[in-house]
C-alpha cells in the first residue's frame, strides 16, 4: 500500500469515528456556589467551569468526571446540534473520578460503551471533547500504555488507567476516548501540565460498573471495615523468623467499635497478611479488595498477632456515604 493510500485509510477511520460519536459528546457548563473567608467575613461566591461528557443512552444518561460536576448547583449541556438543555445530576464517585448526569430529553444520539480490557498498546484511539470551550474537538493518537495508576482527589488509587497521546486540554475532561469501532473505551480524566503527549483516561470497564450502580442506586458501593491501617515492613530477620513470603503487610492502627473490623475480632496492632486469599502489602491493596468484592459476605483474614498467625473472618459493609 502506498503512503498516500495508508494516510487516506487512516483519515477515513478518524472521520468515521468523528461522525459517529461526535454528536453524542456534549459541552457541560457548571455553576458552583459557596462561601469563602475574607478577613473576618464569609463572602458568597459563584464559580463557573466547563467540561465534557458523552451520552451513553438514548434517554440522556451521560458519563463525565466527578471533578467536572461534583458540587454543582446548576449544569447545562450544549449539544452538537446547538441546543442547550438542563442537566440533572444523578450521582458521582470521587474514588474513580466519574459521574453520571442526565439530560432532560429523549431520542438523543449516544455512543455505545466498549470493552477497554481488549485494548492493546499502539492501538488507534480518538478523543473527542471541548478543550478550552472549543466544542466537539477531535484528536487522534494511539494507546501509549496500559495499567497506569494515579490517585484521585479523594486519595484513592485508580488502576488500569489508559495512557494516550491523543491531545487533551482543560475542558476535555469527561469526554470519551473512542476505538475504531466508535465505542467508548475510556473517559478522559487528566493531563500532566507542561508535558506533551501524556494524557490519561479511566477505562470503560470501570466506567460501566460505576454507570450501572449510579443508575440503579444513585451512588457507588465501596466496601468498608471501619479501621485505620498503615503499611508495615518486616525486617529481614523478622521475615525469616516468621517464615513469611514477602516483606510487607498492613498494620491496624485504630478500630471503630461496632464496625465490621471490630465485629470480626481485629485489634489495634494486628498485621493483616491477607484478606479473602489476597495478599495485603499496602493500603492500596485493601482499597482494591474492598472496591472489587461484594459487601455483606464473609472473607477470611490472616493476621499476625504477637508473632502468631490467626485466621479471623470479616464481613465488609457498604462505606458510609459522604
Amino acid at each position: 500500500m502506498r503512503e498516500e493510500e495508508a494516510m487516506d485509510a487512516y483519515s477515513k477511520i478518524v472521520v468515521g469515528i468523528a461522525k459517529k460519536t461526535g454528536p453524542a459528546v456534549v459541552n457541560l457548563t457548571v455553576v458552583q456556589r459557596g462561601y469563602s473567608r475574607e478577613a473576618l467575613f464569609m463572602v458568597p461566591y459563584e464559580a463557573r467551569g466547563i467540561g465534557s461528557g458523552v451520552i451513553v443512552t438514548p434517554d440522556g444518561f451521560t458519563l463525565t468526571n466527578h471533578h467536572v460536576v461534583g458540587g454543582a448547583v446548576e449544569i447545562q449541556a450544549l449539544l452538537s446540534d446547538g441546543r442547550t438543555l438542563p442537566v440533572e445530576p444523578v450521582g458521582t464517585d470521587p474514588h474513580t473520578d466519574l459521574a453520571v448526569v442526565r439530560i432532560q430529553t429523549s431520542g438523543l444520539p449516544y455512543a455505545p460503551v466498549g470493552d477497554s480490557s481488549r485494548l492493546e498498546v499502539g492501538q488507534l484511539v480518538v478523543a473527542i471533547g471541548n478543550p478550552l470551550g472549543f466544542q466537539t474537538t477531535v484528536t487522534a493518537g494511539v494507546v501509549s500504555a496500559l495499567n497506569r495508576a494515579f490517585r484521585t482527589q479523594s486519595g484513592r488509587l485508580i488502576e488500569n488507567i489508559i495512557q494516550t497521546d491523543a491531545a487533551l486540554n482543560p475542558g476535555s475532561s469527561g469526554g470519551p476516548l473512542v476505538n475504531s469501532r466508535g465505542e467508548v473505551v475510556g473517559i478522559a480524566t487528566a493531563i500532566i501540565a507542561g508535558a506533551q503527549g501524556l494524557c490519561f483516561a479511566i477505562p470503560s470497564t470501570t466506567a460501566q460498573r460505576v454507570l450501572s450502580q449510579i443508575i440503579t442506586k444513585g451512588y457507588v458501593s465501596h466496601g468498608y471495615l471501619g479501621m485505620m491501617v498503615t503499611t508495615f515492613r518486616f525486617s529481614p530477620e523478622g521475615r525469616r523468623a516468621l517464615r513469611l513470603s514477602r516483606d510487607e503487610g498492613i498494620q491496624v492502627v485504630e478500630i471503630l467499635p461496632g464496625h465490621p473490623a471490630h465485629r470480626g475480632g481485629l485489634l489495634p496492632g494486628d498485621i493483616i497478611l491477607s484478606i479473602g486469599g489476597e495478599n495485603m502489602a499496602s493500603v492500596d491493596d485493601l482499597h482494591r479488595f474492598l472496591d472489587e468484592h461484594p459487601t455483606g459476605r464473609p472473607y477470611p483474614v490472616i493476621v499476625l498477632r504477637d508473632s502468631r498467625k490467626l485466621q479471623l473472618t470479616v464481613v465488609p459493609a457498604e462505606a458510609p456515604r459522604e
